[in-house]
């Protein structure tokens, strides 16, 4: 059976630029033309580049009594720091923090802020009283953890004479701003 020539002029030509051998070149190198334009996506950040973190070492800590100084942020609590300061090149602090007791509220009971990126404070032992703003007053016993975001206003209230709270904060140097009445 022979092979039909089409009939409609449209149709011939079509045939005709499939034969055309510098159609099939054009065809294979040059782009596509479209119509459409590149729209970026939404909802979709540029991934940032990763900053460089600094080499960070194995800190190990073990619990001695002595290791308690009365060096830290508060005149009535004594700290273990835990060496995750040094170890992270102040990427974050760790301390073991005793309260020494009984609690005078005149002395603890000051409103202050940190200026931090977290804070995360987790009871050891004994129990602790706080305020913080929004969330009202709490009480968090052995076991009980809690984050305070950046800059939140708050203060302690009350504690047991024997409490001790572990406090991870990031970075290992900050602000801790005081407020008036």
């Amino acid at each position: 059976m022979a092979k039909q020539k089409p009939t409609s002029r449209a149709a011939r030509r079509t045939a005709a630029q499939k034969k055309s051998p510098a159609r099939k070149t054009a065809h294979k190198t040059a782009p596509k033309p479209t119509a459409r334009k590149k729209l970026k996506a939404k909802g979709r950040e540029v991934p940032q580049p990763r900053r460089a973190r600094p080499k960070q070492r194995i800190a190990i800590s073990h619990h001695r009594d002595e290791d308690f100084k009365a060096d830290g942020l508060r005149t009535y609590a004594k700290y273990r720091d835990l060496g995750i300061a040094d170890a992270s090149q102040g990427l974050a602090r760790a301390h073991v923090i005793r309260l020494v007791g009984p609690c005078n509220p005149e002395e603890v009971s000051k409103l202050h802020f940190h200026d931090v990126d977290f804070q995360m404070v987790y009871v050891l032992k004994g129990w602790i009283k706080t305020y913080m703003e929004g969330h009202g007053e709490t009480v968090m016993r052995e076991g009980s953890a809690w984050t305070q975001p950046p800059r939140i206003r708050h203060l302690v209230m009350d504690y047991s004479d024997d409490v001790e709270l572990l406090e991870v904060i990031l970075p290992a140097d900050f602000e801790t701003v005081e407020l008036t009445a």
